[in-house]
This record gives structure tokens, sequence and C-alpha cells, in this order.
């Protein structure tokens, strides 16, 4: 008897060891996964490169992980990705999916009201004690900026995208190169000198003069996308050194309250009122706008440079001398205003924090196995594999550098989406870093590695104008808030004002409409929201030291 209840006591211990055992493996619940790695900093029992599928939703991107790069980042991590995209708004469903919360494994959340609201709601894990343990790489490559993207817990529930400061152009004064040497600004035209804001009416002024027509139809000294009111008024800004908002006696204040916005409303009113100014601008949409600047009887826009592709293509192949086909197209130029420095303009606003918040939720079962995964994405080496594609098929390794073959950068002209789909290069554009690798060639082969001639003088005449918005980022009230409202009645206050003011008969009334707004602004709530502005930017310079 003895002998039998030992044998079922030896079974019974087999047994309940065996389901212990069971339930600590890969298939054990996602909670006891998700605990055990969250305290004890990630240990769980997938700790190899054994294969493993997470989901990952990401609102770009809905493509299946299985083109040439996405098979070669499986291979080195053993991760396999199912991709989850939103149709329809990527918002609501992101809304949606916290409301219910049915969480994929890793995700990538645009920075602002919605990741924050994923971080409030504890569906983000913090990733320090992950970093610190199976980090390297993104402690190497993303340096000081783990601290810039820590909340106010001290803690990084997300890796930054895009992120990094890059000495890049963005907006502009878009003007004709060959109608400028035919006005006699041929030297300035190449030489990377701004322009005054006098030097500037003068060509407007020239080229109304000079050419009231082209083949029969009225010209356009000057005309805005309508469409994109954010390009006209950055652009301006950038003229007058404005910077996100306004700060005076050690408080923050909305860029409206600063004397030199009054003064640039004053001057682009200025371009209305002496006839310079398409009359049609703030109703043009995107299309017309493309339609009249590539019709030859513009001479002068704002934007981003790049906005100006389509038309600078068509201006190309139409130019009556085919040797001066890239001087017929528009070029970046900076002008500056009155008693402002050169150096101190503003026109390439961009945040070292990137675009997206990349995290790892609450539903992930392996966060070691996450983490590792992003960690070789971070890395250099997962840098050139996403950007570049693979080593010996789109690139090689000459003298020390990345070397993109021909028929890589030729594929990107012909179909740029085409072609990313079918090699996967720049397809998966996660965990990137703005800049230069190693080697000094770009990690945005695409975007980065060659450039035309019209980013050419854009960098040489404005990315010395670039600066970093990242400390004035997302200083609003929270979402959802009585102050969010106040906000959102103040954007849609300014908004309303921008072009009723630029269209004004005269400088006395876009100075009353001025006035007009301001009133209307604090009525709304603009005073106690710039309290808020204010305490936000305190406490974040306090975080980030």
């Amino acid at each position: 008897m003895r002998e039998k209840g030992l044998v079922r006591f030896t079974v019974l211990t087999v047994l309940l060891i065996a389901l212990l055992a069971g339930c600590s493996s890969n298939g054990a619940p996602a909670n006891e996964g998700k605990d055990e790695a969250q305290n004890t900093g990630g240990e769980t029992a997938s700790d190899g490169n054994e294969p493993i599928t997470f989901t990952f939703f990401d609102r770009n991107v809905g493509d299946s992980f299985d083109n040439p790069v996405a098979k070669k980042i499986t291979e080195e991590t053993g991760v396999s990705l199912e991709i989850q995209q939103p149709t329809g708004n990527p918002a609501e469903k992101l809304n949606l999916m916290l409301a219910s919360n049915d969480l994929p494994d890793l995700m990538a959340i645009s920075r602002g009201d919605i990741l924050d609201k994923y971080i409030a709601a504890g569906a983000l894990i913090p990733l320090n004690d992950l970093i610190d343990q199976y980090g390297p790489n993104i402690k190497e490559m993303y340096g000081e900026m783990l601290n810039k993207t820590r909340s106010p817990d001290g803690k990084n529930y997300y890796l930054a995208n895009w992120y990094g400061l890059e000495q890049y152009p963005i907006f502009g004064f878009m003007m004709r190169m060959d109608v400028m040497k035919e006005l006699g600004a041929g030297e300035k035209a190449t030489n990377g000198e701004p322009f005054t804001a006098e030097e500037f009416v003068g060509l407007l002024k020239s080229f109304k003069e000079k050419y009231p027509t082209v083949d029969g139809k009225p010209t356009i000294p000057m005309t805005f996308n309508g469409e994109n009111m954010g390009a006209v008024m950055n652009t301006f800004k950038g003229m007058y050194g404005l910077m996100p908002y306004y700060e005076t006696n050690g408080e923050l204040k909305s860029d409206v309250r600063d004397p030199r916005y009054l003064e640039m409303i004053k001057f682009i009113n200025s371009l209305y009122t002496q006839g310079y100014l398409d009359p049609e601008w703030a109703t043009i949409k995107t299309q017309q706008y493309e339609q009249k600047t590539a019709s030859g009887t513009v001479f002068a826009t704002t934007d981003a440079f790049w906005n100006l592709g389509k038309p600078n293509t068509i201006l190309k192949e139409e130019a009556a001398d085919p040797s001066k086909k890239d001087e017929s197209q528009f070029y970046p130029y900076k002008v500056i205003a009155p008693g402002v420095d050169p150096a101190k303009t503003t026109f390439g606003p961009k945040s070292s924090l990137g675009w997206d918040g990349i995290g790892i939720t609450t539903k992930n079962a392996d966060p070691v196995r996450a983490i590792k995964f992003l960690d070789f994405l971070a890395s250099e080496e997962g840098q050139y594999l996403m950007m570049w594609g693979l080593e010996g098929t789109h690139w090689d390794m000459k003298d020390g550098k990345h070397v993109p073959r021909p028929e890589v950068l030729e594929g990107f002209k012909k179909d740029w989406a085409g072609y990313s789909k079918e090699t996967g290069i720049r397809k998966w554009t996660w965990t990137v870093k703005n800049g230069p690798g190693s080697d000094g060639t770009p990690y945005d082969l695409i975007g980065r590695y060659e450039t035309d001639a019209v980013a050419d003088l854009a960098i040489k005449n404005l990315a010395d104008s670039s600066f970093d918005t990242a400390l004035y980022d997302n200083l609003g009230p929270s979402g959802g808030t009585p102050e969010a409202i106040m906000q959102t009645k103040v954007g849609e206050t300014v908004n309303k004002y921008f072009p009723r003011m630029i269209m004004a008969s005269s400088e006395a009334e876009a100075v009353n409409l001025y006035e007009t707004m301001m009133k209307e602004l604090d009525a709304a709530g603009l005073a106690k929201l710039e309290k808020i502005y204010t305490e936000n930017f305190n406490k974040r310079k306090e975080l980030w030291g």
C-alpha cells in the first residue's frame, strides 16, 4: 500500500510540474506573460530567435509583410508581422481600439492627442527596463532623444519615428529662375544670398510691367494655394522670424500677439492692394494651383519646395529653349523682412521628435522579443535594410560607403509606389532616424541620396533656416476637455480672419480686422489657453533638464 501511495504521489508530482511548465511556456495566457515581462524586465520563455508573429497597427501601410526586405527582417529577427491598417479614418479606428481594448501587439501612432490617450489609459507598456536590458542599438541611436520622449512620470512609452533634427529646407518663396534673370536678378538667382522684402516687391513690380500677358493670357505676379493655408502662413512667418509661440516676460503667448505678426499681415496685404497677388488665391484648390503655376503666367508663390514638382515638370517640358529648361522651374528663395537677421528666419520648422510613436501594447505576450525586434530596426543595419534594401541586390559597399545600384534609383523614378511595394525599400519606415549614417550616406536613400537642381538650391538658400519645434510641440490642452474646445475655436477664428486681413482694401482695414480678431480670440478664452501653454512649456523644460 505504501508503494502504491508513493507511485500515486510521484505521478501527481510529475503531472503538477508538467502543468506548471506548460503555464510558463509560449502557450501561457497573454496576461501572465505580460505581467511577468513587465515585473521582471521582460524575461519570457521565447528568449531566442525562434519564429514568432506580432500584430502591428500602422496607419500608413497596409501591405503584407512578405516583400524581400520584410523577409530579410524576419530572417534576422525571427519576427513575422501581421500588418493591420484601417479602412477609413485612422483616428476613429485608434479610438475604437482603445475603447474596446482590442489592441495589436505593436502600434505606430501619430504623436499628439491620440498617443497621449493611449499612454494615459495604460495601453502601452513602459520601455525603460526593456531598453536597458535588450536595447543597445536603441540607446546608441536615440541617445538624448529618449530623455525628450519621456512622459511626465519619467518613463518612455514609445520610440520616436523620423526623429532627430535635420538641417533641411521646407518653405520658401518660389520664383521662376529664368524670369528672375530676365528681370536683372541673375546673380542672386544662384548665389545663395537672401532677398530683402523691398527687392522681392521690386521683382513682382518689374514682372507685372514687363509681362502684362503671356501667350495672350494675363499674368499673375504671385499666387497661393488656397487649399494649403499652412504653407502660406509658414512661409511668411519664416520671413519675419516668427516662432510657434511668442515668448514674453517668461510667458508663452499665441504668435498672433507677436508685434511682428501684424507687420507680416500688413506686408501681405500690401502685395494684394498693389495688385501683385492673385485675387482668386483664397478659393484656389490644389489642382487649379498646379495648373496656374504650370501655365507660364505666374512668377512667384509660397510653398514647400517639393510641392511644385508637377508644375516644374511641365515647365521644363514646355521650355522654349531646351538648353535652359532647368531655369524655367520655380526655385525656393529666402526673403527677409526689415530688421530681421537672415540667420534667424524660420522657414524650416521641424520637430526632432518626429512624426509617430511606436509602442508595445499591454496585449503583447512577449515584450522581450518585441523590443529586440525594434532594437534591430533601430540599428544602423536595420535602417539601411529598411531604407536601402538588400546588400548585393539593391546596394553594394564600395570604399566603405553604401552605393545604390542604378536600377534601384531608376525604379523609384519610374514608379515610386510600385517599386517600393515590389522591393520593400522604404515600405517599412519604423524607428527611422533623420540624417546620415556612419559612412556619411543618408539613411533615407530615395528622399536624400539624389537631389535635383531645385532641391540643391533649396539647401543652399534655406537649410540654415531649419529650427527644432520639439520644445513647443503639443503644449495645448488635453483632448476632450473644455479647454480643447476653446483651442478649436481659437484656431478656427485665426483661419477665418487670415484671408480677410490679406484681402482687405487698405492697411487701415487690415489693422481693424486684426483688432477685431484679437477681441474674438480673447472672448474665446485665448488668455486661459496661454496659461496652459506656459505651464506645459515650463514642465517640459524641467522634464528635459
